[in-house]
């Protein structure tokens, strides 16, 4: 598996090609899924024209539009998937749990200096949710790290975001997979990856030690000492933050853990919500991950998410080049 950023073939040779959409939808840790399904249409030389994306898809596509899907890669690989928590500050709880403005921003931007929708190499949307008119809204253009912040603000984890004068949370909330934003762009083909179908997964994996440093090992230098010192100072941070959250609500240690309840709750209605927009706008192709064995805030489950997100393109991938040639093959003379 190719962890590319950009595609440097076309074997379906077809030019012009006809333009591509790629939806990625929300599913928190599952969206390192995202990661392997970009991978494997690089592989195969599928172009991509277009990303639409909510809550964790819009993070993984505009890290891949600006050119930095290895380093990503290699990032999440390399660290204990549950320690990106870490990187977002408890808050008494009015609004949300965790206050992420700062934190989104440094999750982004060690992996590119990219800031703006207008410096990315492919165009991406990103759709959050109106708070208060409960509308969804796209956002495709100026401050990329303020619409990151919007768009993965998970209702009652993450405190809401202000955003060009409205308050905006997780776009999971109206459109989990924002094919009708695809559709927008007028593409060709869209091809859509539902993280939420509920598939369960042929296995987990751990990743090997071995894996874990010769990614570590490939990246350049100064990222490699950075990851290293980001591991080493949020060694203990899961632990502590879980310590707090459970002292500051007062939870009983028979209870289910808040963020679980919370994370859950949202799954079950994005599923249902999905289904819906799905049957009233399908995308040419529905890529479902087998990500069903694994909970919203499995973090550290990171490769098995990447592998079945390849895999899942992989199964696709003869009637992804089929509408491709039916749409853009020239007739040969």
């Amino acid at each position: 598996m190719d962890s590319g950023d950009q595609h440097t073939s076309d074997p379906l040779n077809t030019k012009p090609h006809k333009t591509v959409a790629l939806v990625l939808g929300s599913g928190s840790s599952r969206g390192w899924a995202h990661i392997g399904a970009i991978e494997a249409l690089d592989e195969e030389g599928i172009p991509i024209d277009f990303i639409s994306g909510c809550s964790v898809g819009s993070y993984v596509g505009a890290i891949y539009a600006s050119g930095s899907l290895a380093s990503l890669k290699n990032f999440v690989l390399s660290m204990d998937g549950r320690k990106v928590f870490s990187y977002f500050d408890v808050v008494f709880p009015r609004s949300g749990l965790l206050d992420g403005t700062k934190k989104v921003a440094e999750l982004f931007s060690m992996h590119t200096s990219v800031q703006r929708f207008s410096d990315l190499n492919i165009p991406v949307m990103m759709v959050a949710t109106d708070l208060q008119r409960g509308e969804k809204v796209v956002l495709k253009s100026g401050n990329l790290l303020q619409a990151l912040r919007a768009t993965m603000s998970v209702p009652g984890l993450f405190a809401p975001a202000r955003f060009k004068g409205r308050w905006l949370v997780d776009g999971g909330i109206v459109d989990p997979v924002p094919v009708g934003v695809a559709r927008a762009t007028e593409a060709d083909v869209v091809i859509a990856v539902d993280l939420n179908s509920g598939i369960t997964s042929r296995r987990i994996k751990v990743p090997k030690k071995n894996e874990i440093e010769k990614s570590v090992s490939e990246a350049p230098k100064f990222k490699s000492e950075l990851l290293t010192k980001l591991t080493d100072y949020y060694e203990t941070a899961e632990t502590n933050f879980k310590n707090k959250i459970n002292e500051l609500l007062g939870r009983d240690a028979h209870m289910p853990d808040i963020i679980d309840t919370v994370m859950t709750s949202i799954n079950i209605m994005q599923e249902r919500i999905t289904r819906i927009n799905l049957a009233v706008e399908p995308p040419d192709i529905l890529v479902q991950p087998r990500l069903g064995a694994l909970k919203m805030m499995d973090f550290h489950q990171v490769e098995i998410a990447i592998e079945e997100g390849y895999i899942g393109v992989k199964e696709k991938m003869e009637d992804i080049k089929a509408l491709l040639e039916i749409n853009g093959q020239e007739s040969e003379s």
